[in-house]
């Protein structure tokens, strides 16, 4: 059995192994910050907020990108029943599992033919890119409404809170331009062309830099979501 494993990864791509080894370091070092959060797998109002990600904001955030590429002009994601609410049509269950572990994770990735669109295309990749992101940020802003006119019930504040946290945390995420991230798409359309050795560079090792930014510098992640989480509330409450 072990000798037909190491047959296996043997014959994966290095991109395909670093994604292996990542998914597992994220798998389990969520394990260890669940186990250790004080008991999070029983907080009603985490996994509610969880439930509320990948069945609503999840679905909604692929379903942006769906409907700006269908609206420029490519019917890819309609052909392939992409362009749905339905969160069955958009769940992925490893990415999903990282959102109940570590509160951001990712769902399957629509796919668009920047060839069928009516305007340029890089200035399509741009707009399709930042549509799921920003479906975050107006969910946060949606739930963070709710939760100031609704905050009297205890559990009910906790769980619109938790729900705005998590999609400004999948918004910043999202914006990082690293792929397979919707920020690296953005900033491959607004490279010069003879940065294509970049492209090439991001493409190979992006798995590692995403694990590197997530192990050594999460606060490249948490500092601005904090920072955009507080702006937000103080918006919402005049």
């Amino acid at each position: 059995m072990f000798d037909s494993l190491r047959y296996r990864w043997k014959t994966l791509s290095q991109g395909q192994q670093i994604f292996i080894g990542v998914l597992g370091v994220l798998l389990v070092m969520g394990l260890f910050v669940t186990l250790g959060s004080g008991g999070r797998l029983t907080n009603p109002a985490w996994l509610l907020a969880v439930a509320g990600i990948i069945l609503v904001a999840l679905p909604v955030h692929e379903f942006a990108h769906a409907f700006v590429a269908v609206q420029l002009g490519d019917p890819t994601p309609r052909v392939q029943g992409r362009y749905t609410l339905n969160p069955l049509r958009h769940i992925d269950p490893i990415g999903a599992l990282l959102i109940v572990l570590v509160g951001f994770g990712w769902a399957k990735p629509v796919q668009w033919n920047p060839r069928n669109i009516d305007i340029d295309p890089r200035l399509g990749s741009i707009l399709v890119a930042v549509a799921g992101p920003l479906s975050n940020l107006a969910l946060a802003v949606i739930s963070l409404l709710l939760w100031r006119l609704l905050g009297e019930n205890e559990m009910l504040a906790s769980l619109l809170f938790t729900f705005a946290t998590i999609n400004v945390l999948l918004f910043v995420f999202n914006l990082l331009p690293i792929p397979p991230l919707d920020g690296s798409h953005v900033l491959f359309a607004l490279l010069p062309g003879d940065f294509r050795q970049v492209q090439i560079f991001l493409m190979q090792y992006g798995m590692l830099l995403l694990f590197a930014v997530i192990l050594i510098a999460p606060r490249l992640i948490w500092g601005p979501t904090n920072a955009i989480l507080m702006l937000l509330s103080r918006l919402v409450g005049g």
